[in-house]
């Protein structure tokens, strides 16, 4: 297996991961492939890529505002047939040792819908499996959405004196997500 990590939008890497993307979230949760390039285009994000004999396992997508310490684990996803079989979580441990591996950065945030539903309990148990923790009891729902999302930390270093706050974080997340729909 291979993993590649690029920063640049990267068209025939795309198209491998199109679908893997695009099964995973739907539409409700997907960013459109123009908003994708232009987060790439500004520098916002980064693509993390499990392959084997030039497939595509799974992928990540992270991103981070300009000199922040914060990295969002935006989109994680595997292959619908290889679900189950810990590829998630190994391309998650992937994310998390190549972040510790950039200086900047000091934690992993993830937003999780929150929804008493048997697919989020099982989605916030990856997410712990992974290392992460809920932050609060904070929930925040976007307007274009009915979900209900909450924040997972990891941090990479040492947990910071003051306890982060959920709202804070998923503020943070919100300032992205504007930031990567703000176009040129």
């Amino acid at each position: 297996m291979e993993f590649i990590t690029t920063k640049q939008w990267d068209e025939d890497l795309w198209k491998k991961i199109r679908d893997i993307y695009n099964v995973a979230f739907g539409e409700h949760a997907t960013k459109p492939e123009k908003i994708i390039r232009n987060m790439f285009a500004k520098e916002l994000s980064t693509l993390h890529v499990l392959m084997e004999n030039d497939e595509v396992l799974a992928m990540a997508l992270t991103g981070a505002l300009s000199g922040s310490s914060v990295l969002l684990l935006d989109y994680l996803a595997v292959r619908k047939d290889l679900r189950g079989y810990g590829i998630g979580k190994e391309i998650c441990d992937y994310v998390i040792e190549w972040a510790r591996s950039e200086p900047q950065f000091k934690r992993i945030l993830v937003e999780v819908e929150c929804d008493e539903t048997p697919e989020n309990k099982a989605r916030i148990h990856f997410w712990e499996k992974c290392g992460f923790t809920l932050l609060d009891d904070y929930q925040h729902c976007y307007k274009w959405g009915p979900q209900h999302y909450m924040a997972m930390v990891l941090y990479l270093k040492s947990k910071p004196a003051a306890p982060l706050k959920g709202e804070d974080c998923l503020r943070y997340m919100a300032t992205f997500h504007k930031e990567s729909y703000k176009m040129g």
